[in-house]
């Protein structure tokens, strides 16, 4: 029996695919229910690929929106990159579908068989029993089970015992995430988009028929709070200098659907194992969304776990689970770390939008075809 720990996107699918293989499971979440408060995420092809192999990959084409176009480019629409995902779709069968959170737990959550989910059962611990390991709860109550899988996100309790000594990192940048139904003009319909300022950024995606959602990132201290009775003016003000799109968009959003978190990841870790215990997703290797990868990687994460496990359930399966995934997620994550620095220069911005400009786009079809390409069993 295996303990799946977290039921977000990694959790969720893990236990699907545990389903699919008849690979017994159980999933623990803390949370009563799926918080339908959150914003936009990104399916790419690699991650559609493994819902199309769990069966589900209708519902979330049929509640999301298609992205054909990924575009990076000034405050004022000069186009610094553009990836028209033609090339993708042919190669991969599916261009990147953009979908709310919530949405995707949902489908997910509703796939996975009722009673194989516990609700409101936030761990606090775990301890080695003879034959697995024993789980206890916050309300006090215990359970064993064989093996462990921590999927508990980046601030995982799995993780946090498992190996005290990882270490958040805080990128230096704070970002506010809205959803509206706003109805964006037509060339935004299928089309993400950055937009890079002079250290600021603000992206844009449709959701579904009737959502947008928006992201606005900016330099900042950790840890500030907001006033709610004026922060859509401040942010309107922060962003004046960008197309008139952005303060539309800011202006339609209710403030109650505007989340601020601070960007932060995990320092590397070089192990997502020990014993019985295995970490994957966010718990394992959280990254910076500027790559739009972290639920794609934890998907993938899923995905490969699963499939090593009904082929051998020995306890090494958790390493070769990990000399598997470890090349390509740590690329992503650094990656990542780096295009969130490069995007918020200030003196050099100049500089950084004339390089953008001039990448050859066989180096970004590279790219694309490494991060969208599913490992090899």
């Amino acid at each position: 029996m295996y303990a799946i720990i977290g039921a977000g996107i990694g959790g969720l699918t893990t236990a699907l695919a545990f389903e699919k293989l008849n690979i017994p499971y159980r999933l623990y979440e803390k949370s009563d229910r799926i918080n339908t408060v959150g914003a936009g995420i990104w399916l790419a092809p690699n991650a559609l690929k493994v819902m199309q192999w769990l069966g589900v990959l209708q519902q979330i084409t049929a509640a999301g929106n298609a992205i054909d176009r990924i575009t990076i480019a000034t405050a004022t629409l000069d186009v610094l990159a553009d990836s028209m995902q033609d090339e993708a779709k042919e190669e991969y069968g599916f261009s990147t579908i953009a979908i709310h959170r919530a949405t995707l737990q949902k489908i997910l959550a509703n796939n996975v068989p009722s009673d194989k989910i516990s609700w409101g059962r936030g761990l606090a611990k775990f301890s080695e029993i003879d034959g697995g390991v024993r789980l206890t709860f916050l309300d006090g109550t215990t359970t064993d089970s064989k093996y462990i899988i921590g999927a508990d996100g980046i601030n995982s309790v799995v993780r946090n015992q498992l190996f005290p000594e990882s270490t958040i990192r805080y990128s230096g940048q704070t970002c506010w995430r809205g959803v509206t139904n706003y109805a964006l003009a037509e060339d935004f319909n299928h089309r993400g988009m950055e937009l890079w300022g002079n250290q600021t950024r603000f992206g844009i995606s449709k959701l579904s028929k009737n959502e947008t959602s928006w992201f606005a990132v900016i330099k900042s201290k950790p840890f500030l709070e907001d006033n709610t009775e004026t922060l859509k003016q401040e942010l309107i003000q922060l962003y004046s200098g960008y197309t008139e799109e952005v303060a539309a968009l800011i202006s339609n959003t209710a403030v109650s659907n505007i989340v601020r978190n601070d960007i932060i990841d995990i320092k590397p870790l070089r192990q997502w194992h020990a014993n019985k215990v295995c970490l994957l997703g966010d718990a394992a290797h959280g990254t910076t969304p500027n790559m739009g990868q972290g639920g794609a990687q934890a998907i993938e994460d899923a995905y490969f776990l699963a499939k090593l496990i009904a082929k051998d359930s020995a306890l090494n399966v958790f390493q070769e689970f990990q000399d598997l995934r470890f090349k390509k997620v740590m690329s992503i994550v650094k990656q990542s770390w780096i295009t969130g620095k490069v995007a918020h220069m200030g003196f050099g911005s100049s500089v950084r939008n004339f390089i953008f400009k001039n990448i050859p786009k066989s180096l970004i079809t590279k790219k694309m075809h490494y991060i969208y390409q599913l490992e090899k069993e």
